[in-house]
């Protein structure tokens, strides 16, 4: 049976997945489209580590668990055993907490601590015996959590190497990766009603009989999504530690406060710990021109762009969670910082399907925060959904659907929380001060 050419937009997290199935269905004839080599340093997924909760099934109606459940299904076969992505899963276990009255009850509302798989730690001391000693010296002031031990679906995963995994085994089984000029693709190629290919910055024009756009938050500059996608910025930074440090701190579960902030174990390859800072994300809203207001209408524009520095008040929210949980790390100076950038929906279930104008353009899209952790499968049902065989339910729910963006609240948490008083939707264009740092970070 004959399969069409196919044409992928964006070689980041989900790129390198459709990529691969793409490949592993038999199709000969796949070209991937980025400005940058596989892992680019704006992707989202180039990262040293995500955080994983693989035992996990929610949903407000029957359909919507069914979805749940058959991703998560589908993607703990793929981090247990297939081949390119197992051994970058590590279910060193995690500890969500919170640090308030309301951000406790968040934490018991969101997460179902009530099930048998939790252990509650209530004290300093709790949390302190759940790693190892000298990792955790602080107070924990307020502090109230769960913890989820080793081997229990949750843990986390080496980023980057799995995205890189998934990119070389697409291109041994013949994907072609284009980057720089060759790959930066400018726009769309649209004649007789349908996506024919898109043209990147040297003039070249790639036509393919299929098209699927995996461009992640910058999506909206290729093709109008009439306010279904919203890209947001969140903060990470690095501290260095010391080769004895790395063996201390090695297998530990990750620590979530939902009001601070996170961090698992350290990268041994570039020997840091990686810090975020919890909030609901950063905007780059575009001004009218000339104006001083931005715009408030479906049509406004949020642009992405990249620094490898994030603000100084995250900055100031990293060291607070240090202070409070490692204090002996959190006067060290970061070796490294980045802000990045994800594309939110306006109820967070993600876009994949084919365009309702456009018959070969198929999108796999809106990531909303949760997009990293199915690497390993989520190829394979926007593959499903470019031969017209997504599951019933999962295509119900993934649709095409602008009238849910129709009046949205741009400043909506969407499920997120942050800091007890200032948890909101922040704007980037009110960042006065930025940090300074210098890296020679492989990121």
């Amino acid at each position: 049976m004959h399969k069409p050419s196919v044409l992928v937009v964006g070689a980041g997290t989900w790129g390198t997945s459709t990529a691969l199935h793409l490949a592993r269905r038999g199709y000969s004839s796949v070209t991937v489209l980025d400005r940058y080599p596989v892992p680019s340093p704006i992707s989202a997924g180039n990262d040293v580590n995500k955080i994983i909760d693989l035992n996990r099934e929610s949903g407000e109606d029957a359909d919507e668990r069914h979805v749940s459940r058959l991703l998560y299904d589908t993607v703990m076969r793929g981090w247990k055993e297939d081949v390119v992505f197992r051994d970058y899963c590590h279910e060193t276990g995690m500890i969500i907490a919170a640090s308030s009255p309301e951000g406790i009850e968040h934490v018991r509302n969101e997460e179902g601590t009530d099930g048998p798989e939790w252990t509650e730690l209530k004290t300093k001391h709790d949390f302190q015996a759940a790693m190892p000693d000298g990792v955790l010296t602080g107070e924990f002031p307020g502090w109230r959590g769960w913890w989820k031990q080793a081997n229990s679906g949750a843990g986390w995963v080496h980023a980057r190497k799995a995205m890189q995994s998934a990119a070389s085994a697409a291109s041994s089984l013949g994907v072609v990766f284009l980057s720089g000029e060759a790959g930066d693709v400018v726009e769309l190629i649209i004649e007789d009603s349908d996506v024919k290919g898109a043209r990147t910055r040297d003039g070249q024009r790639h036509r393919a009989e299929k098209v699927v756009l995996c461009a992640g938050a910058n999506a909206a500059s290729l093709l109008d999504m009439q306010g279904q996608l919203l890209p947001k910025a969140w903060t990470l930074a690095h501290i260095r530690l010391s080769e004895e440090e790395i063996k201390l701190y090695k297998s530990l579960p990750v620590l979530f406060n939902c009001e601070r902030g996170f961090f698992m174990e350290p990268d041994e390859d570039c020997r840091a710990l990686k810090i975020c800072d919890e909030h609901p994300g950063y905007c780059n809203w575009i001004m009218e021109d000339g104006g001083t207001e931005f715009k408030r209408d479906d049509g406004r524009r949020d642009e992405p762009f990249a620094k490898h520095q994030i603000p100084v008040e995250a900055e100031q929210r990293v060291r607070l969670f240090l202070r409070e949980t490692m204090p002996q790390l959190a006067e060290r100076p970061f070796s490294f910082a980045r802000i990045c950038w994800c594309a939110d929906t306006p109820d967070r279930n993600f876009l994949i399907d084919r365009h309702p104008e456009y018959p070969s353009l198929t999108l796999g899209v809106g990531g909303s925060g949760h997009g990293y952790v199915y690497i390993p499968a989520i190829g394979s049902f926007i593959v499903d959904a470019v031969e017209g065989q997504l599951d019933a339910r999962m295509q119900k729910q993934f649709r095409w659907r602008p009238e849910t963006a129709v009046g949205r609240d741009w400043t909506a948490l969407q499920g997120r929380y942050g800091p007890k008083g200032s948890c909101k939707v922040m704007d980037l264009h009110q960042v006065r001060e930025w940090t300074n740092i210098y890296s020679s970070s492989p990121l």
